[in-house]
């Protein structure tokens, strides 16, 4: 009773964040499910009406295009960010030469830069290479900004795996290709989740190379096509709000199915720095 008694406060304290994070998306269900006369009638209202009349309106605007842009361009950047990234790590952990620090450090101060420095040379760049406007436009930042902090958590995680077991394959004759790939690479399964969702829920949520990198409507992503809701001088809020309830399915689906293995590949991924 007594330790019932201590806990009581952190109780109280996890009941508030319980509600503080999870009233916005209950509000955002509620006010996806009213038209736009209801809304104004009763705003803070929850589930005062049943309507799907905003998810049609949605899909009718355009958004089942914005759902493939984003779905097709985060998966692509984010297979070839995990192949990357593992090919790069394992060197950077498994192998001593002198430049294993230096380049390790080059490699994560990626992290330190701020993606609004370099919006206007990319722009730049993306017209000289003709992409300017395209999809494929995307895939370069997307890349370039996803890989240091995915080489940062592969790096230590491969760090955590004995050197018996590599020792153990050169014996049997592995080459390094043969180590990473049917010693390491299985080992690495926690940590390539991790990357996977990490980075598939970043990229999936990207606006701002979207906004300045992508102008034609059949180009954007979801988070850009989201402001086909909002007018010159009003905003659909129950329209918005059911775009955002549906673009944010995914990412729920995605972490309630997999937030054990983001847990422990970040945890193994901070054991050494």
């Amino acid at each position: 009773m007594i330790m019932r008694l201590k806990k009581l406060p952190l109780y109280i304290i996890a009941f508030m964040l319980l509600i503080f994070t999870g009233f916005p998306f209950i509000y955002m269900i509620s006010t996806s499910l009213k038209s736009r006369s209801h809304f104004f009638e009763e705003p803070f209202a929850l589930f005062s009406s049943f309507s799907l009349e905003n998810f049609t309106s949605v899909f009718e605007m355009g958004l089942t295009r914005y759902f493939i842009n984003s779905i097709f361009v985060s998966i692509i950047a984010v297979i070839i960010v995990m192949f990357v990234a593992a090919l790069a790590s394992y060197p950077l952990s498994r192998m001593k030469f002198k430049l294993n620090k230096v380049l390790f450090l080059l490699f994560i101060s990626g992290m330190m830069l701020p993606i609004h420095a370099t919006l206007i040379p990319i722009f730049k760049l993306t017209q000289s290479m003709g992409v300017f406007d395209t999809i494929w436009a995307l895939l370069g930042p997307y890349i370039a900004f996803s890989l240091p902090i995915s080489i940062f958590i592969l790096t230590q995680f491969m760090q955590e795996i004995p050197k018996s077991l590599e020792e153990a394959a050169k014996m049997d004759g592995c080459n390094h290709f043969g180590i990473f790939w049917r010693v390491i690479l299985p080992m690495l399964t926690p940590a390539l989740m991790t990357v996977l969702i990490y980075n598939f829920i970043h990229l999936w949520n990207e606006f701002i190379f979207a906004l300045v990198l992508i102008s034609s409507p059949e180009n954007m992503t979801l988070p850009l096509g989201l402001q086909d809701f909002k007018g010159e001088f009003s905003v659909n809020i129950p329209g918005l709000m059911a775009a955002l309830t549906l673009a944010s399915l995914p990412i729920l689906v995605v972490y309630l199915f997999s937030q054990e293995k983001v847990v422990k590949g970040l945890a193994g991924g901070a054991v050494k720095g």
